[in-house]
Parts: C-alpha cells; sequence; structure tokens
C-alpha cells in the first residue's frame, strides 16, 4: 500500500507541485518587474544581458585563486549531477516511461560511476567549506544545510538502489526525491532556474550603461 502510495500518487503530486512551484516563482519574479531607469542608454541592454548569463560561468580573472575551490567543486558537483539525473539507465527509464514518452542512450556503468564519484565529491567539498570556513559559515542557514543534505540523501539512495536488489531502496529513493520536488520551489534550490534571470539582469543594467558586466 505504500509503495503503491509513493509510486503513484505521491510522485505525481510532487511532480505538479515542482513544476506548478517553479513556474509561480518565477512567473512573480517576470511579474514584478523592475524600475525604470530614466539615465540616457549608451547602448542596448540585450548583448549585455546575454553575454553575461555566459561570461559568469568562469570568474574574473582577478577573482581565479579566492574562488578556485568553488568554480572546481561546483563543476565536479553539477556535471555529475545533470549526468546522473538525466543519463543513469534507471532515471533514464523512469523519465521514458513515466514523463517523456521516449528514451536515449543512457550512461554505460563505468561513465555512471565517474559522474556520480564527481557529484558527491563536489557537494560534500562545497558543503564542508561552508560548514567550516568562518565566513561562509556565518552566512548560511537552515535552508543552505537542507538543501545539501536532501540532494546527497537522494543520490545516496539513488547509487544504492542501482543494483535493484532491494525494492525498499528504490522506494527509500523515490520519496526522497520527490521531497526534494516539493522542497524545491521555496528554497534555494531556485537557482537552478533564476540565475538565467538574475545575471541577465545584472548584464542588461550594466550594458545599458556602457560597463561590462
Amino acid at each position: 500500500m505504500i509503495g503503491e502510495f509513493i509510486d503513484g500518487p505521491l510522485w505525481w503530486f510532487s511532480a505538479s507541485f515542482f513544476l506548478i512551484g517553479v513556474a509561480w516563482r518565477i512567473g512573480s519574479i517576470l511579474i514584478r518587474g523592475v524600475k525604470k531607469d530614466l539615465s540616457v542608454a549608451r547602448q542596448s541592454g540585450l548583448p549585455g544581458a546575454v553575454g553575461t548569463v555566459f561570461r559568469r560561468f568562469l570568474p574574473h580573472p582577478e577573482m581565479v585563486r579566492r574562488t578556485r575551490l568553488h568554480l572546481i567543486a561546483g563543476y565536479m558537483f553539477h556535471i555529475g549531477l545533470i549526468a546522473l539525473l538525466f543519463w543513469a539507465a534507471p532515471h533514464m527509464e523512469f523519465l521514458r516511461d513515466r514523463v517523456f514518452g521516449f528514451g536515449w542512450t543512457p550512461l554505460p556503468h563505468w561513465a555512471f560511476i565517474l559522474a556520480a564519484e564527481f557529484a558527491f565529491a563536489g557537494l560534500l567539498i562545497l558543503w564542508l567549506h561552508r560548514v567550516l570556513h568562518p565566513v561562509t559559515r556565518m552566512l548560511s542557514d537552515a535552508d543552505d544545510h537542507i538543501a545539501a543534505i536532501l540532494t546527497f540523501l537522494v543520490m545516496l539512495t539513488g547509487c544504492l538502489a542501482l543494483l535493484r536488489s532491494f525494492e525498499g531502496l528504490r522506494l527509500t529513493h523515490l520519496l526522497l526525491a520527490e521531497l526534494w520536488l516539493l522542497y524545491f520551489p521555496f528554497s534555494r534550490l531556485m537557482h537552478a532556474f533564476t540565475f538565467v534571470i538574475s545575471r541577465s539582469y545584472t548584464g542588461a543594467n550594466y550594458g545599458r550603461h556602457g560597463v561590462k558586466a
């Protein structure tokens, strides 16, 4: 009974809640708009907006030494996580059967292991730095830790469930993933979507004044 609830109604509820929550958050940001800039624009803000979205994937040269740890660990985590989400064989099958209706070639087992190691290592480095560094520790709140720990547990149970030797592990992984979906729209995990809006706004604002962000 519990397994059927997790596999059925709770999955559809959490997925719908995630989509509606993300759309509501993004819509509220866009509807709110920005204050009208009364200064004379030197140029269009569009090139600045587009350029900043992509330039910010790398730090400014003068900041490389200070942000090297975050840069490397961040890319390890995010690239590994994206690979696991969309190209791990069980996920591809799940998305094929329940979401998209079509599939694609999944990662081979060795690539899955490599992606998982990258994601785990990157997440642990980022979280330990947040906890141990005096500045980031003061700037962090419960949301930061909940997001990191919940993401870690989802990945951990997913790796344990990969063997498919115990149905309870798969259901535990799915339950945690559903909790992650419910938590996502109202947490800092939303940066997965809002970073584009934030960078675009900053780049457009600077670009209108002829400054490269």
